[in-house]
């Protein structure tokens, strides 16, 4: 009797396990990618798409979700379940659609403010799959000259100068070349790289998998004994980094993709995924990082959704149940309510808990407790600058520079956020430089005869706090004056790297955390949102910051899920949608990915059968 009870157990255990992984239809198929149209260089056109401002008639009837926030991860998440047959609106608070993926022209000039570059978009990588199925395979990337990066440190007669190449064995190859005798730590860390690229998944899967069994395999030890990712999570990479090398200027490689956190702060996976990103090749979006936005809203639009801006949310609707219902979206002086079942939020977990939320349901423990998981990240500052000259005049080159006056990270990094407002402009330490126009080879058609060049560097929230309830643009002459100094003395520094410059800058616009916080949203101007700090990726941390919140209906995407830049955001998207649709989308990609790979042997096959003919 008993043996027969247990039978049954494992029966419905076993069919309801494959009916969770396999028995919903997959929102993603080959027949939606069709082959990349003519690029759309009309910009009202363009604007129809990303810029198509709020009113409520523009409000698709019957919502099933919607978006607060149009970054990737929003955007991921919308397109993913608008083809998984839900109806989706994603609400942007600026003019303008795409978050940190978007660009903006001034002067003729068209900068990006968020995507540099990015990898792992190599053929029937799963990274390239998704875009191709959310854009529907309209989105094209032009793959970068294989020195991507150049890492400076030092000044004047010190400076020392390391290139970064990518490909399977090269960038090993190459890196060893430059440190002979640390071949040793460098082979050790390339393990590391190789756990990040393929055991990374397991992270995610604590998210997607019930909260209690995966703190059951964490706590029992299980896990380990899998895989070493979950405890290489929560490895501090400088002790780790200490224990390969005392170089410290090959300590510095293994961490110069900075996003405001320093290394003893760090986890040595994440810095090494972050490397890992580029080894097959780094690439830039045709016709610039706006056209993620522009072909990942039409997906949406053809399913019935849409995308509006100037729709800046002001609540979530809570239901006396604790259950959000839908959103307040300011219009004017009026506040439009809309509803719909489901409530994703895509702008980041400190916006939704402490400013969106009812003051009630912020005020819940269970609230406060999954805020104190987090902490604020490092505010960003951008310069801008547009040049009359085209890169072959200027020597400008698509290769970016990771600049450093010292080969301590640790050391700068505490220092220069331990100054005063007054010492730090004159006291950057690191910072980095990329060219967006030399990157994109439709920027000449777009923009003959210009170039322009994007530096970026962290600096602290508190040095600007003073002016923010001032007017974007009407800061007043101390405010201008104040950025003005970091932005001279980072222009000052580029111009070492790329002396031509100099005289032909025409254009210069400077971005602080404030300017992020009015045109992205983002909290006191963190362009990576929540801190990527140790903490967070202590494989438990990990396991309990999901997508779904202590609030029913409400579902969190972008940066804050998992990590950080685009793919980053992306992924956030895609366990969030795995979290509304209760199915792991994952699933559907890999087995796509299969069906592309051996769609792909068989072309091959039928190419070499014709050459014997």
């Amino acid at each position: 009797m008993w043996l027969l009870i247990i039978l049954v157990l494992l029966v419905v255990w076993a069919g309801g396990t494959y009916w969770y992984l396999f028995g919903k239809a997959s929102p993603f198929s080959l027949e939606s990618v069709r082959p990349p149209g003519p690029r759309e260089f009309d910009q009202k056109k363009r604007d129809k798409v990303i810029k198509q401002g709020f009113s409520a008639d523009k409000v698709p009837q019957n919502l099933d979700v919607i978006v607060i926030g149009s970054g990737i991860g929003g955007l991921t998440a919308g397109a993913t379940l608008a083809k998984a047959g839900k109806k989706v609106l994603i609400l942007e608070q600026h003019d303008q659609a795409g978050g940190c993926c978007h660009t903006y022209i001034e002067k003729g000039f068209e900068f990006d403010v968020g995507l540099h570059y990015i990898g792992q978009v190599h053929e029937n990588s799963l990274l390239r799959i998704a875009f191709d199925q959310i854009t529907e395979g309209q989105l094209e990337f032009q793959k970068l000259h294989q020195h991507f990066d150049t890492i400076q440190i030092g000044l004047g007669d010190e400076k020392r100068e390391y290139t970064i190449f990518s490909g399977k064995t090269e960038m090993k190859t190459h890196l060893i070349k430059q440190f002979p005798a640390e071949e040793e730590a460098i082979e050790t860390f390339f393990k590391i790289m190789k756990i990040s690229a393929k055991k990374t998944h397991y992270l995610a899967t604590l998210k997607l998998i019930p909260q209690w069994v995966s703190l059951f395999l964490l706590k029992s030890g299980i896990a380990d004994l899998v895989s070493p990712v979950f405890r290489l999570s929560g490895t501090c990479a400088t002790e780790y980094m200490n224990t390969l090398t005392k170089n410290k200027d090959l300590q510095i490689l293994f961490s110069y993709l900075f996003y405001g956190v320093p290394p003893k702060e760090s986890s040595v996976l994440i810095n090494a995924l972050l490397i890992h990103h580029y080894k097959r090749g780094a690439y830039y979006p045709k016709g610039g990082a706006s056209e993620i936005a522009f072909h990942i809203i039409r997906t949406i639009q053809k399913h019935g959704g849409n995308c509006l801006v100037r729709a800046p949310v002001s609540q979530i609707l809570v239901n006396e149940k604790g259950a959000a219902y839908g959103v307040k979206v300011r219009k004017g002086q009026e506040e439009v309510e809309l509803h719909a079942p489901v409530v994703v939020s895509n702008c980041g977990v400190f916006t939704t808990f402490q400013k969106l939320l009812p003051p009630e349901i912020r005020a819940r423990r269970d609230v406060q407790k999954r805020l104190s998981t987090m902490k604020h990240g490092r505010g960003s500052f951008l310069v801008f600058c547009g040049f009359d000259g085209t890169e072959e005049e200027l020597g400008l080159v698509s290769t970016n520079f990771w600049l450093f006056k010292d080969n301590d990270m640790d050391k700068s990094m505490e220092e220069f956020f331990a100054l005063s407002k007054e010492e730090a402009p004159d006291n950057v330490p690191m910072m980095f430089i990329t060219v967006p126009s030399a990157k994109d080879p439709e920027a000449k058609l777009r923009h003959p005869g210009k170039s322009c060049m994007t530096i970026l560097t962290m600096v602290k929230y508190e040095w600007f706090e003073e002016w923010t309830d001032t007017t974007v643009r009407k800061r007043g002459d101390e405010y201008l004056d104040y950025k003005s100094r970091f932005a001279e003395n980072l222009f000052a520094w580029a111009c070492t790297v790329f002396p031509k410059i100099k005289d032909k800058l025409v254009f210069q616009d400077v971005a602080t955390p404030l300017t992020n916080m009015h045109y992205l949203g983002s909290q006191r101007g963190a362009m990576y949102s929540a801190e990527h700090n140790l903490e967070r990726f202590y494989a438990e941390a990990v396991a309990k910051n999901r997508c779904s919140t202590p609030v029913k209906n409400l579902y969190i995407s972008g940066q804050d899920v998992f990590s950080c830049g685009i793919a980053g955001a992306l992924h956030g998207g895609l366990l969030c949608a795995s979290a509304v649709l209760d199915h792991i989308v994952y699933i559907d990609l890999l087995l796509l990915k299969k069906k592309l790979k051996r769609r792909k042997a068989r072309e091959l096959a039928q190419m070499a059968k014709k050459k014997l003919q």
